[in-house]
């Protein structure tokens, strides 16, 4: 078996295509860092200039598909069989959804976002630093974190759940394509859509591990002092990837759970202490609004550009994030589709595409508005402080409370725990796409995807910092984005054939028994 595992690995063309692709991405890096900065800087900025409308209609396509399906006779369908039930628990579930969508993006900009939004307003006419700032900057947070990004990695977490356990199908990105890819270059076309699978994943967890080790060198500068030398980043990534590894080689059931369950628990815990030692009815208040806000104008958020203004907010704010998460939507797709099975796709819509949010929302409730709480009522400048670096935003917060020492350890604690289960929950999923859909994947393989993941995050944060990280992942996204209008399509036409087969056996069945 493990022979046979490993001449499969090696001999996968998927595979060698795209860890070649990002080799030479990396050593080009490595080697040219300021070249890297460059045209990547140029090829990103051209992109979203010219397709943000298209990351904004694409999204607002995959929300309504997902809401009608939900609440449609389709809700009912089961991703499995019809005698499956669930393998992990509810919490186990949400824990694990929670830990590898966010990773640590969450507590990155948990305070950093609504604050950089009040002290620079993302609509015209709104005063900085006010009240009515305050307000537009949760909702906008809000918006952000929402249902819309979730929607990408619930619409492609359900089409690979679908195809994998109720037809049969390889979990694998091109699998889901069946309905609409020609006879004819039909297995040239699925290599390709996988590799730019592979490609696009790889990009979007190092955007988001870059993140991450970044916050941590700064809090490690911030709280307790460490030299702020170019080194420490690397060799938080060293640290990182023996963590990843280790827990990626254990497996889902032991390592990936149980970091998930952890981390659910850290959240958890931060949040309530935060709210009780926070201004409370304030937060409650503010969360209550932000929720009115977000439901009120969530048409106008979903298609919200500045064509007539020239205005780059929301070019540099949702452009980013809705190309940041297709990045990640094979990667969170994959596993959010592994942990699944069972489900139907009402639960699986709802559970993916509603509860995250809500998780999300409440976190930026209690630290971003206590956050605006502050700079509004108590003068702390914590909107100043967070445009001069927004990698120590969290911990510049943290010091307005007591405990600050133990509650910088803990969060630091947090974001690499979510560090480790996004890099191994992709390492994972990244051994799978480049082994033919072999759920269980070498652990040759998963080094070697542990290693390159490493390696592009190092050079990203050494070429250019958060910018570079940022960038890479709006180029990333733009042709899988045309894959994922391909597997929503492909999707619908399966389900509605599944479901119009489904009522003309029960129709003749009917008669059948009529007849006699």
């Amino acid at each position: 078996m493990r022979k046979s595992k490993e001449r499969t690995f090696y001999n996968n063309p998927v595979f060698v295509v795209s860890a070649v692709i990002v080799t030479l991405f990396t050593l080009w890096g490595a080697l040219s860092p300021e070249s890297l900065a460059k045209n990547a800087s140029a090829i990103s900025g051209f992109i979203n200039h010219s397709f943000g409308w298209f990351y904004l209609a694409s999204v607002a396509g995959f929300v309504a598909l997902l809401l009608f399906l939900a609440f449609s006779k389709y809700g009912k369908i089961k991703l499995g069989q019809e005698h499956e039930k669930p393998e992990f628990s509810f919490f186990a579930w949400i824990s694990m959804l929670f830990a590898a969508g966010f990773g640590a993006g969450i507590v990155f900009w948990g305070v950093a976002e609504p604050l950089t939004h009040f002290a620079n307003p993302p609509l015209p006419g709104i005063e900085p630093n006010s009240a009515e700032a305050a307000r537009v900057a949760m909702r906008y947070s809000f918006f952000n974190w929402g249902i819309h990004q979730w929607s990408v990695f619930t619409i492609v977490g359900l089409a690979l759940a679908y195809f994998q356990f109720r037809k049969k199908s390889k979990l694998l990105v091109s699998e889901t394509l069946e309905g609409v890819t020609p006879k004819k270059g039909r297995r040239s076309l699925k290599k390709t859509v996988n590799i730019l699978a592979v490609i696009a994943t790889v990009t979007g967890v190092a955007t988001s591990l870059g993140m991450g080790v970044l916050q941590i060198n700064a809090g490690l500068n911030y709280v307790f002092s460490f030299p702020d030398h170019a080194w420490m980043p690397v060799a938080i990534v060293g640290i990182l990837f023996a963590l990843y590894m280790l827990s990626a080689i254990t497996g889902v059931e032991k390592g990936i759970k149980f970091l998930s369950n952890t981390n659910m628990v850290l959240v958890i815990g931060f949040m309530l202490f935060f709210l009780f030692k926070g201004p409370t009815v304030f937060i409650l208040e503010s969360f209550v609004l932000a929720v009115g806000d977000y439901l009120d104008h969530f048409v106008e958020m979903t298609f919200y550009l500045t064509p007539y203004s020239g205005d780059t907010w929301v070019h540099d704010w949702t452009v980013f994030y809705w190309a940041w998460v297709i990045t990640w939507s094979p990667f969170v797709g994959s596993f959010v589709a592994r942990i699944s099975r069972g489900r139907t796709i009402r639960e699986f819509v709802i559970g993916v595409l509603i509860i995250p949010p809500v998780i999300a929302f409440m976190w930026m409730a209690i630290f971003g508005g206590t956050g605006l709480y502050m700079d509004l009522f108590q003068n702390t400048a914590l909107a100043e402080a967070v445009s001069k670096d927004v990698t120590t935003a969290i911990f510049v917060f943290l010091q307005q409370f007591p405990l600050y020492g133990v509650l910088s350890v803990l969060m630091l604690v947090l974001i690499m725990i979510f560090l480790v289960t996004s890099a191994d929950s992709t390492v994972y999923v990244l051994g799978i796409m480049t082994s033919d859909g072999d759920e269980n994947p070498s652990n040759a393989v998963k080094a070697i995807w542990g290693v390159l993941v490493a390696a592009i995050t190092a050079v990203l944060i050494v070429s250019g910092g958060l910018g570079a990280v940022q960038t890479v992942a709006l180029i990333a996204a733009l042709p899988f984005t045309v894959i994922m209008i391909f597997i929503s399509i492909s999707l619908f036409k399966s389900l509605y054939l599944e479901r119009k087969k489904s009522e003309q056996e029960v129709d003749h069945s009917s008669l059948q028994k009529k007849a006699q």
